[in-house]
């Protein structure tokens, strides 16, 4: 056995160009290796290639982190924008960032806030139809787009530097004078409904949207979703008032990046926004969801599949908690950090009863994240998964990680700051978003040091202080007939332990199109 890996290793080594007679330590090793005597050798180093991966040395990484000063530019009319130029491609990428979302929509008119973002690009301009908005965005091959999501409306354009006057002039059109052209309107309207009818065939989109009901609430606008009735009520006139509210220069941020002078791009934007009113009434803030989660085992029974996605978690913390660093360090460890997190390893790598599970500590910022755990696995063999994960919860709550967890998950995090600076467009992007969501200006120079001195006692510390396993609601979505039956050759691992009481809640599907629910079985 010992002789056949020194001849792949040797055979690697030809391949690779090396001869290994030319250095005598490499080939009295790998002879002692064959004569079953090698013993602990120092790395050994062949033509600038190590004799294994674990000889690989680098050197430690210096970065430091752009200044969120330097880029920012508060345009005469109090408008931000970040300009990063980068001259390496003949492009400029422009991203904005309105003060919009679905929240805002009237009670009724669920699903305004997404068709207005989709419609502000699809339906053309005052001055342009659609399609021949569509063919001058094409002819430029300038990629040029507008949405709202639940808490931000944004728009961008991509285009080559050369045409970046025209791009902006389509840009802003669309920005400014969007049509909203009824065949469009009908068009998205339709489409909407027959997504609409869709919303129980999959139970990735069953579980992330019962999840959220047992999280939130019904009554927060987050879950709250469209229907039937509320599409079929948006009129023009709906989406005119919105994007008059809302789509104006009091609510952007911009971020700009690309081929081009800074002095000359604040001026273009100087030019574009020029005349247009700011409006007077302030954006609305976020609500917080006022419902407080349920803890217990919930179940959406889903009978043409074989395989359980579950869900168990609980209510999470804010992302301006000074705790924010541990616990991101406790997740990263218990299951956020891919392979090297213990939830994946057991569940997946160690038993091999899913493809994918982890977790997230959830830290929001207009009101607290949601901590959970997740996976998908085969009917019978959900209740152990489940099991596994509760142990994971546990264990992080009674040990403190070793020293090679955490030094991983410190490590990772700081390998990986770089990234959110690795190019013009995520420099413009990361300093916009933080300036929309108020986050403090030094932030990223104090980051490192604080994920740096996160020890094993504060891990330990927040994750009895913040995992709380009385408080966890799991939900299963699945064939529930064959997830409760288990394992047989494992019948220690049972769903209906789960429960205190041994109930299981089972919520039924709603219609799709009213979104009512019938009473559970």
């Amino acid at each position: 056995m010992a002789k056949s890996r020194v001849f792949l290793f040797l055979l690697v080594l030809i391949l690779m160009g090396s001869d290994p007679r030319n250095s005598a330590a490499l080939w009295a090793q790998m002879k002692g290796v064959a004569d079953g005597k090698a013993k602990a050798a120092t790395p050994v180093i062949q033509n600038g290639i190590p004799a294994h991966p674990k000889d690989l040395a680098y050197a430690p990484l210096h970065f430091v982190p752009p200044k969120r000063e330097i880029y920012r530019h508060v345009l005469s009319n109090g408008v931000v924008a970040y300009l990063v130029e980068d001259h390496d491609l003949p492009l400029v990428n422009l991203s904005l960032i309105v003060r919009a979302g679905r929240y805002l929509a009237p009670v009724g008119k669920e699903g305004l806030a997404a068709l207005t973002g989709s419609q502000i690009r699809a339906g053309g301009t005052a001055t342009k139809t659609a399609e021949v908005f569509d063919e001058a965005a094409d002819f430029l091959a300038a990629q040029i787009s507008a949405s709202v999501g639940d808490t931000q409306g944004g728009a961008a354009l991509n285009c080559l530097s050369k045409d970046i006057d025209e791009g902006l002039k389509l840009f802003f059109d669309m920005l400014k004078n969007p049509g909203f052209q009824a065949d469009r309107l009908a068009l998205a309207k339709s489409q909407i409904l027959q997504e609409m009818e869709r919303r129980n065939d999959e139970t990735p989109g069953i579980e992330s949207r019962e999840w959220n009901r047992l999280m939130q609430g019904e009554q927060h606008f987050s879950t709250k979703p469209s229907t039937k009735a509320s599409i079929d009520s948006i009129t023009r006139a709906d989406l005119q008032a919105f994007h008059k509210a809302y789509f104006h220069p009091g609510n952007f941020i911009f971020a700009v990046s690309g081929d081009f002078k800074t002095t000359e791009m604040k001026r273009k934007l100087e030019t574009f926004l020029q005349g247009w009113e700011i409006g007077k009434t302030p954006v609305p803030e976020i609500p917080k969801p006022t419902a407080t989660p349920v803890p217990g085992v919930y179940a959406v029974h889903k009978v043409d599949v074989n395989q359980g996605r579950v869900t168990l978690g609980h209510i999470g913390s804010m992302r301006d908690n000074p705790d924010a660093y541990a616990l991101t360090m406790m997740n990263d460890i218990l299951g956020g950090g891919g392979f090297t997190s213990r939830i994946t390893s057991r569940v997946r790598s160690d038993e091999g009863l899913a493809y994918d599970a982890g977790s997230a500590f959830g830290l929001g910022v207009y009101y607290p994240g949601v901590f959970r755990a997740s996976f998908q696995s085969k009917s019978p063999t959900c209740a152990q998964a489940i099991d596994i994960v509760l142990q994971e919860i546990n264990r992080i709550r009674t040990e403190k990680v070793s020293p090679a967890e955490l030094e991983t998950a410190i490590n990772n995090a700081i390998e990986i700051f770089p990234r959110y600076f690795s190019s013009a467009a995520k420099i413009a992007g990361t300093f916009a978003a933080d300036e929309f969501t108020a986050r403090p200006a030094g932030y990223w120079d104090t980051y490192r040091d604080k994920i740096k001195a996160v020890t094993a006692e504060e891990v330990l510390r927040v994750a009895q202080k913040y995992l709380q396993p009385d408080k966890l609601a799991i939900l299963i979505v699945g064939h529930l007939d064959d997830i409760m039956k288990g394992n047989p050759d494992k019948p220690q691992h049972a769903i209906a332990r789960l429960s205190k009481d041994g109930r299981i809640q089972r919520i039924p599907l709603p219609d799709p199109l009213t979104m009512v629910y019938p009473k559970a079985p």
